[in-house]
């Protein structure tokens, strides 16, 4: 027997039944996963994984149930993109570890040279602060990768022990890149945001929540 197709379009209403209430289109993709996973990514578009046994109106149902969270999401990211545009390399000016910094010349700095600096700038500063933050967590990664990511500031592997960090925390004041890198690191004990997870978070970044909200508002301020 033929295998269903491994991708469809399903929708979601999002905005609680105001006036503006939005029907938001849903890519879910069928493949080799245990759990339902949903992502926003940049540009707002979102994604729903689902394992191949995962019927069309089950699907429907985990969105209709996280509609809140899509819209929630959709908002901080598309903002966060938007104040990316406005404030890492527009008119001369980019934002480095929290701080606007203009070229020498003045000139505008292109996507490609803004992506080449921040890799650049994450590589070496991750190491240093992979060093602080694991006898902190109590965590050690086997090892780290960079990456230009969509929708998230990193991510890892619990079963292999290795983190990936996004290029892009480079805009950002050094505290973010800590928080970051300590939320990774208790990921390799607690796969869960419980409250097991949070309290490890906590021994290491006693403000994260100031953090988070920080990685909510533009890169570089004022």
């Amino acid at each position: 027997m033929a295998q269903e197709n491994p991708s469809y379009t399903l929708q979601v209403l999002v905005g609680g039944g105001t006036s503006s209430e939005e029907a938001v289109p849903v890519c879910v993709t069928r493949k080799c996963v245990r759990n339902l996973n949903l992502r926003v990514q940049t540009g707002g578009s979102v994604v729903l994984s689902v394992p191949w046994h995962v019927s069309c109106e089950r699907a429907q149902a985990f969105l209709n149930a996280h509609a809140t969270w899509i819209a929630r999401t959709r908002r901080r990211v598309l903002a966060r993109t938007e104040a990316a545009a406005r404030n890492e390399g527009c008119a001369g000016g980019y934002a480095l570890w929290g701080e606007l910094r203009r070229s020498p010349d003045g000139s505008a700095v292109s996507a490609e040279e803004l992506d080449e600096l921040y890799r650049a700038e994450m590589t070496r500063a991750l190491p240093e602060v992979l060093e602080r933050m694991e006898p902190l967590v109590g965590a050690h990664a086997s090892g780290w990768q960079v990456r230009a990511m969509k929708s998230r500031w990193g991510s890892c592997t619990p079963k292999t022990g290795r983190i990936r960090i996004n290029a892009r925390l480079a805009a950002y004041p050094p505290m973010c890149l800590g928080y970051v890198v300590a939320h990774e690191l208790a990921h390799l004990l607690e796969p869960s945001h419980n409250q097991r997870f949070h309290a490890i978070v906590a021994r290491a970044i006693p403000n994260e929540r100031e953090i988070r909200a920080r990685l909510r508002q533009p890169p570089a301020l004022g």
